[in-house]
This record gives C-alpha cells, structure tokens and sequence, in this order.
C-alpha cells in the first residue's frame, strides 16, 4: 500500500510558501507522500523545500496585477487550472488537499470542493485574504495562524499559530545577547511587495545613530534587485557594515544572532521572531489589504515584544529614536526577547500535521 498524498497549494510569496514548506517537512516524516501545487511565482520560492517534495506548476492568474486584458483573461487561466487539477486528482485521489492562501492555491482547493476530497486552508493572517475567505465555509475546517481572525460567518476554525519551517525551528528559543560595548547586529526584512520604504528609510536612521552605537554596529539588509546597489552605497557612505541581499536563505541565523529586528507585519516574519525571540520594530504594510499586517503585530506588540510604527509616521528621525531606545537598554531589549518569545507557538506545524491526519482519517 503506497503512502498516503497530501497535497499542499500555495500562492507565489513567502508568507504563504514558508508555512506550507514547514507543514510539508512535518508530513514528510510522518511518512506521507507531498505534492506542492503552484504557479511559475511560487515554484521561485521552493529552494528550501524538501527535495522528496513534488512541486506541480498549474495555471493561475490574479486579479490584482497586470492591465485590462491580464484581468478579463485571469478566469480563463484559473478556470484551466482548476480542469486540469480535476483531472490529476481523479487520477491519483489526494488523501488531505491543504490550502495556504493566494491565487494559485484555487485550482487544488476548487478541485478538492469538486470531488469532496477532505480538505482545509491555514490562514496566517489576523484577517483572511480573498482565496481563503472565498474558500472559509467550503473548507472541512479553517486552521488559524492569528488569533482572533475574522472569518465569514458558518466557517469552522480553530487556532494553531503560524508554522516555522526546521531552520527556524533549530534556533528557537536561542539565548539573547542584549546589546552593550561589543559588536551587535540588526536584521532588516521585508516582503518583496513592501520592502521598499525600509530601503528608503533605514540606512539614514541607522546612520543618524550616535557613534557609540555606530562602531559597534553591523547590518544585513533585505532589499528588492532594483534597491540593492543603492541602499549599499548608502551603508557604505555611513562607514556602516552592512550586508545588503535580495534574499537571505540563513534567515534564522541571522536573526538568532541579532540583537534588534526591523521588519514588515508579515504573519511568518512575526511567526519566526517569536519562535526565535527577539526585539523588533514593526512596520505594517500600509497598501496590505485590509490593513492585515496591523492586525497581525497586535500580539507581539501587545505583550512588549515589539515596537510599532505605522508607515504613515515613518522617518528617519523616529526610527532612529526608537532604535537608539532598544539598542541603549540592554535590560529592555531583554525583557522585550522574552515577550517575544513567549508569544510563539513552535509546535504549530506539528499541530497542522495532527489536524491533516484527523481529518483525512475522517474523509476516509
């Protein structure tokens, strides 16, 4: 008897792609067969995937990007994709069909709804994106990353927290070293949509820093392609160390070893920082729909783990404040680890895991 398949569809961005990666390497263990289902955008992010994982590109399209004709066309494409998903799963029927958000994630889900596969979606975010909430009350069950999220009314939900992929996992609960007279780090990330006011905004800040936090400081710095050179150059004429990257694949690494995080709302960024737990100021993406990266900092920031600054108040005189207030209390930033830290939920994708197994038992 073969192992049984989950099948795993997410849309092309880290925040959907990192929790479906950390569910895909809990199910692998368990000895379940994984099929990710996505489009050419999301099979960029499957690098850190497990190699055993089958990565099925199928034909999508979104209604939020491109001109007129992208937009008349886009149900042509999701509609193609739904037939040919229909067509694979009769062959070869799927034992748990998992959605994690995004276009790309309805051909499987749509396809699950047809053939009444046992499925679900996990939604990161405090508020529920387009796909998931089309999807919340044809689902066996909506598995929540932040609590609470507002779902439509007749969906069934229950709260696991956001799943952190192993690398994450390995650091969890890594020992703080609280800034002080030694070298220190700072981590700036951001989604690739959003990460452009951190690249316009945080050189200038950590440059308007006193010299004694100066000398001490290094900074690794995610930017899109097209900033790179540019916010390099403005580390570089700071005399600021810094490592600029479209992408860090040692992400866990580096935050473990930071003594602040500067970063977007994302629901994995914040699911990362608390598993880790480290300091952050938090910049929520305003264009984010539905405002759902504040929605999603109201936890940490809540419980003293974080720093808020709203996009509409950020410049580089504030930030440079609230960064020289964590980097000049070395027992603040301290207490504000421990916050973070207690707002994880490290066992989430286990608890993911249990929830495929049971439903699938019950589809069965």
């Amino acid at each position: 008897m073969s192992a049984p398949l989950l099948v795993i569809a997410a849309g092309g961005t880290g925040g959907h792609m990192f929790p479906a990666q950390a569910l895909a390497e809990v199910m692998l263990r368990r000895g379940w067969r994984v099929r990710l289902s996505t489009d050419a955008r999301g099979a960029r992010y499957t690098g850190g995937f497990p190699h055993s994982v089958e990565v099925v590109q199928v034909a999508s399209a979104t209604f939020a990007r491109g001109g007129l004709l992208n937009k008349l066309l886009a149900p042509l494409h999701i509609a193609g994709g739904v037939l040919g998903t229909v067509l694979r799963m009769l062959r070869e029927r799927p034992d748990m069909v998992v959605g994690f958000g995004g276009y790309p994630s309805i051909p499987a889900l749509a396809a699950a709804v047809v053939l009444r596969l046992p499925r679900m979606v996990h939604e990161q975010n405090g508020i529920p994106g387009r796909v998931n909430r089309l999807f919340a009350r044809r689902v066996d069950l909506v598995a929540c990353g932040t609590w609470p999220t507002t779902l439509p009314e007749g969906a069934v939900a229950e709260h696991v927290g956001n799943p952190v992929r192993a690398s994450v996992l390995e650091r969890a609960g890594a020992p703080y070293i609280p800034p002080g007279d030694y070298p220190m780090s700072v981590l700036v990330i951001g989604g690739s949509q959003g990460a452009r006011i951190l690249s316009d905004v945080v050189p200038g800040a950590i440059a308007a820093l006193p010299d004694a936090f100066l000398r001490n400081i290094r900074v690794s710095h995610q930017a899109r392609e097209e900033d790179i050179a540019r916010v390099a150059r403005a580390y570089a004429g700071a005399g600021i160390d810094a490592d600029v990257q479209p992408f860090f694949r040692d992400v866990a690494r580096r935050m473990s070893e930071a003594q602040l995080v500067i970063s977007r709302a994302g629901a994995s960024s914040l699911a990362d920082l608390a598993a880790i737990g480290r300091p952050a100021i938090l910049i929520p993406y305003a264009a984010a729909a539905d405002d759902h990266q504040s929605a999603n900092a109201r936890g940490l920031v809540g419980a003293g783990g974080a720093i808020l600054i709203p996009e509409s108040r950020l410049d580089i005189a504030t930030l440079a404040t609230q960064i020289a207030a964590v980097l000049g209390d070395p027992k603040g930033a301290a207490l504000m680890a421990a916050a973070a830290l207690s707002q994880g939920r490290p066992e989430a994708a286990e608890r993911l895991a249990d929830l495929v197994e049971d439903l699938s038992r019950k589809g069965h």
